[in-house]
């Protein structure tokens, strides 16, 4: 009886082990190199194949330094960072070709991969207590110096001839010059993400941008990003029911942005930005802390900010269109927030972020309507700027039981319908709301003192 117990217990342990044998793909034993001295790119495809193959599993990096170019996932994988793994992303532009499927500021494009990539998948993670590092400045100096000044390259050769039926955005820019700086983080078409845990440095463009995507938990996640161009945190776009949380992020841009597509090529694809939950994170450096557009064509609604920390953001909530944009962005919660050190508006919802001429209203016509703010403190240059269009102004806006200290107060022009219950707002000088081109103000229990 005994050696039938034994014999019991020996093949549950040899079971388990062969159950995490399957379930964990270390990547030294696919060949790559813990001390960055060659490129791990080929390593981790062969774990994530092998894996792959066997329905799913965890691709596994000890700690140690790995050097890798694009890493591409495949449903039912999870990539792994042990505490004290660093994963370091060559900046060897060759590395990120052949070019693949993406997005980039809203617009459908062929581009460099990105970083992390994956498309049409389920079941996805990035996860562990690891670093990965983008090494985003040599990205940076090539797209803000050469580009600029360099008439063509190898990279903005093979952008063009994969992207000649491009829909290209209303206004000049990137797109033209054919250099594209890949995100970090894109997944496009997923089902059930989560990135959990790590901390993320130096990306060449937006950090974590899936797409397209349904049901993104993004957890406890720490970015660090120098001043650098458009280095965003989160910017998930056009995705349904995202999730994020218990984040720490300080970048060159805004640290979260919620985006649906820009101008026709986001109306074409008219998929807007729903169901999402942003809650118990702190942002410090970036122009932005929650940021709402300005490439929303596909729309923005149901969105929940609450239990946030801004310190030292050039603004605090900000929403932004213009003309050409369309879209609507409704039915938008802030609460319980604490705002420290704004550089510049605390507030904002403007509907002419770029400065254009009135026009009739068409599918190009942006739309703000039912946004209500509450339980804010906040220390900024102004309380807040809300500017909507003489054709179609702001609608529905709530303030309640919110308490300002800045240098000067709201001011507000287009709006409709605009409430302002128990509200303080210190000013070093001026009125605490500046108000014209606006029906139905409703001012009651507001309180003005000069600092």
């Amino acid at each position: 009886m005994r050696f039938l117990k034994v014999a019991i217990v020996l093949l549950f342990t040899c079971h388990a082990s062969l159950l995490s044998a399957q379930e964990y793909y270390n990547v030294i034993k696919y060949g790559a190199k813990r001390d960055s001295s060659a490129l791990a790119t080929a390593a981790i495809a062969k774990a994530i194949t092998a894996a792959s193959k066997a329905g799913g599993g965890t691709i596994y990096f000890p700690a140690g330094k790995y050097l890798t170019g694009p890493v591409h996932l495949k449903s039912n994988i999870t990539i792994m960072l042990d505490a004290g793994a660093e994963l370091h992303f060559s900046d060897d532009f060759d590395q990120y070709l052949p070019m693949v499927r993406s997005r980039w500021e809203g617009t459908d494009v062929i581009n460099f991969s990105p970083l992390f990539y994956g498309e049409y998948l389920e079941n996805i993670a990035i996860t562990g207590r690891g670093t990965i590092n983008g090494h985003g400045q040599k990205w940076w100096d090539y797209a803000e110096n050469v580009v600029k000044k360099s008439p063509g390259s190898k990279w903005q050769d093979e952008f063009k001839r994969q992207n000649k039926d491009v829909i290209a955005p209303d206004l000049p820019g990137w797109i033209e010059r054919g250099f594209l700086r890949p995100p970090f983080i894109q997944f496009m078409n997923c089902k059930n993400v989560l990135i959990e845990g790590i901390t993320i440095r130096n990306s060449p463009f937006w950090t974590v941008n899936p797409e397209f995507c349904e049901n993104v938990t993004v957890k406890g996640v720490t970015i660090n990003n120098p001043i650098s161009p458009n280095t965003d945190g989160i910017n998930p776009e056009s995705c349904k029911y995202v999730h994020i949380s218990d984040c720490h992020i300080s970048v060159g841009d805004d640290c979260i942005t919620i985006k649906s597509g820009k101008d026709r090529a986001g109306r074409k694809m008219a998929v807007p930005a729903e169901n999402y939950t942003i809650t118990n994170c702190t942002m410090l450096s970036g122009h932005g802390g929650v940021v709402i557009g300005s490439e929303m064509s596909g729309g923005v609604k149901k969105i929940a900010i609450s239990n946030c920390i801004f310190d030292g953001t050039d603004r605090g909530i900000r929403i932004k269109t213009a003309r050409g944009r369309g879209g609507v962005v409704e039915d938008i919660r802030v609460d319980n927030i604490i705002m420290k050190n704004i550089g510049q508006q605390a507030i904002v919802m403007d509907m002419q972020y770029a400065k254009t001429k009135e026009e009739p209203v068409s599918e190009r016509t942006p739309i703000f309507r039912n946004i209500h703010l509450s339980n804010i403190t906040a220390e900024a240059n102004a309380a807040g700027y809300l500017n909507g269009l003489s054709e179609m102004p702001i609608e529905n806006v709530t303030f309640n039981n919110i308490n300002i200290d800045a240098k000067t107060g709201f001011v507000i022009s287009e709006v409709n319908k605009i409430s302002f219950r128990q509200v303080e707002i210190n000013t070093a000088s001026g009125p605490a709301i500046n108000a014209k081109k606006t029906k139905k103000l409703n001012i009651d229990g507001v309180v003005k003192d000069y600092q």
